[in-house]
C-alpha cells in the first residue's frame, strides 16, 4: 500500500514557486487518490476456499461476487493513509491560500503604478491601432490565488471519485467525503 508523501515545509517560497506546490499535491494525489483501486485491493485477505479448477470449465454468465473487504482493514487504511493525505493537502493549499492574500506583495504595488500610468498614456490609434491595447501584469498574489482556486476545484472532484470507490468497497452508509472527513478531523481532536 502507498504512503502518502510528507508534508512539506510551508513557506511563501514554497507556495509561490508554482513547479514545487503542483508537484506535491500531483505526487500525493497519484500515490493515494489516482492508485486507489490498487490501494483497496491491497487490503483484500487473500481467498479462504481452496481454487477449483472446475469454474473455468464453464462460462460464468452473471458477474462474481467481490470479495467483502475487511472492515477493520478499510477503517485502518481511511484513518492512517486516505484521510492524512487529503488533510495534508487541505493544510497546503489553506496556508498556500493565506500567503496569496498578503497585502504587502511587491507585485501589488508595481502593478498599480503601471496601471496608474497607463491610464494617463495618450494613444492616437490612426497612427497605431495596436497601441490602445495594455495587458496589465498579474500580481503573483493574483497568480497564486487563481492557482489555489483551481487546485482546490481539482481536489474536490478527485476527493469525490476517490469517496465513491471507497464507499463502494468497504460499504459506508451514505456519507459524502466531506462529512467524513470532518467526522475524523473532529475524532482526531478529541484524541489529542
Amino acid at each position: 500500500m502507498s504512503e502518502p508523501p510528507s508534508r512539506p515545509n510551508l513557506t511563501p517560497q514554497f507556495c509561490f514557486n508554482q513547479t514545487a506546490l503542483q508537484d506535491f499535491l500531483r505526487l500525493s494525489r497519484g500515490m493515494i487518490d489516482d492508485s486507489i483501486i490498487q490501494n483497496l485491493n491491497a487490503l483484500m485477505t487473500p481467498s479462504r476456499k481452496p481454487w477449483d479448477p472446475a469454474t473455468t470449465s464453464e462460462r460464468q454468465i452473471r458477474p462474481v461476487e467481490r470479495r467483502p473487504t475487511d472492515p477493520q482493514a478499510c477503517q485502518s487504511f481511511k484513518n492512517e493513509v486516505l484521510f492524512r493525505s487529503w488533510q495534508t493537502r487541505s493544510d497546503v493549499l489553506n496556508y498556500c491560500a493565506g500567503v496569496a492574500l498578503d497585502p504587502s506583495d511587491p507585485d501589488l504595488a508595481l502593478k498599480q503604478v503601471e496601471s496608474a500610468k497607463e491610464r494617463e498614456r495618450v494613444v492616437d490609434e490612426r497612427l497605431d491601432p495596436y497601441s490602445a491595447r495594455f495587458f496589465p501584469r498579474e500580481a503573483r498574489t493574483e497568480l497564486l490565488a487563481n492557482l489555489i482556486r483551481n487546485e482546490r476545484s481539482v481536489e474536490g472532484i478527485i476527493r469525490s471519485r476517490t469517496w465513491s470507490l471507497v464507499s463502494e468497497r468497504c460499504g459506508d452508509p451514505g456519507t459524502g467525503w466531506e462529512e467524513a472527513l470532518n467526522k475524523w478531523r473532529h475524532d482526531r481532536e478529541a484524541d489529542r
